[in-house]
C-alpha cells in the first residue's frame, strides 16, 4: 500500500486549485452566503476536544442558524440526549466547522470559526420555540466561509426520491440498543414510544 505521508506528495498529486475554488472562500458572511444560511434546516457540526472528534447534526426550522453580523452566527442548542460531546469539546477548543444543507440544492455551504457557548437568558429566550428555549446558544466567530459545488450531492442523489432508503430495510435505535445492552435497554417498545416521546421534548 502506497500511503501519501507529506505535502509535497499531496500537492504533486492534486495540483494547484483552480481561481474558483480560492476566490470563493472569505472571512465574513457575504450577502449571497447569507441566502444559504437562511435556507438551510440543517447543518452539521464539527468540534474538536481532548477525546477526539465529533461530528453532530442540528436541525431546526430554516434559518435556525442566527447570522448576528456579517461575522457572528448564533445556533441554539435544542433538546437532544444530553451527550454534551459537541458542547464538552467547545468549552475546551473552540474551533469550529459547520456544513449547511438546503434540501433540494446540491451546493452546500461551509464556515469555519471559534464558537462559546452562552447561557444568556435574553438570548436563550429569543430563540424560543414553542415557549421553549435552549439551554445554551453557540456562538460563532466566523473565519472562514465559502460554498462547496454539487458533486457530492449529484453523486449521491442525496435529494432524488427514487433513491431514498427505506427506513425498513434499516436496523432500528431499538434494535441496536437492545443488541449493544443485551436487552437492557431498548427493543420493540423503545420504537413504538419514540414518536410520542420525540414529540413531547422536540424543543
Amino acid at each position: 500500500m502506497s500511503i501519501v505521508t507529506s505535502v509535497e506528495q499531496l500537492n504533486a498529486l492534486y495540483g494547484v486549485p483552480s481561481d474558483a475554488s480560492t476566490v470563493k472562500e472569505v472571512d465574513w458572511i457575504t450577502p449571497d452566503y447569507r441566502v444559504f444560511i437562511e435556507a438551510s434546516p440543517f447543518v452539521a457540526l464539527a468540534t474538536s476536544g481532548p477525546e477526539g472528534l465529533d461530528c453532530s447534526p442540528r436541525g431546526d426550522k430554516p434559518g435556525f442558524v442566527r447570522i448576528a453580523d456579517e461575522r457572528t452566527l448564533m445556533m441554539p442548542d435544542r433538546r437532544g440526549n444530553n451527550r454534551v460531546d459537541s458542547l464538552s469539546n467547545i468549552v475546551r477548543d473552540p474551533r469550529v466547522g459547520l456544513l449547511f444543507l438546503i434540501p433540494g440544492s446540491g451546493t452546500t455551504l461551509r464556515v469555519n470559526g471559534r464558537a462559546q457557548l452562552s447561557i444568556d437568558a435574553d438570548l436563550c429566550a429569543s430563540f424560543a420555540v414553542e415557549e421553549k428555549a435552549p439551554r445554551s446558544v453557540i456562538v460563532i466567530a466566523v473565519e472562514t466561509v465559502y460554498f462547496q459545488c454539487a458533486r457530492a450531492i449529484a453523486r449521491s442523489e442525496l435529494w432524488n426520491p427514487e433513491r431514498h432508503v427505506d427506513p425498513a430495510n434499516l436496523p432500528t435505535p431499538g434494535r441496536i440498543l437492545a443488541a449493544l445492552s443485551e436487552q437492557r435497554v431498548g427493543g420493540e417498545a423503545y420504537d413504538k414510544e419514540w414518536p410520542t416521546r420525540a414529540k413531547a421534548s422536540m424543543w
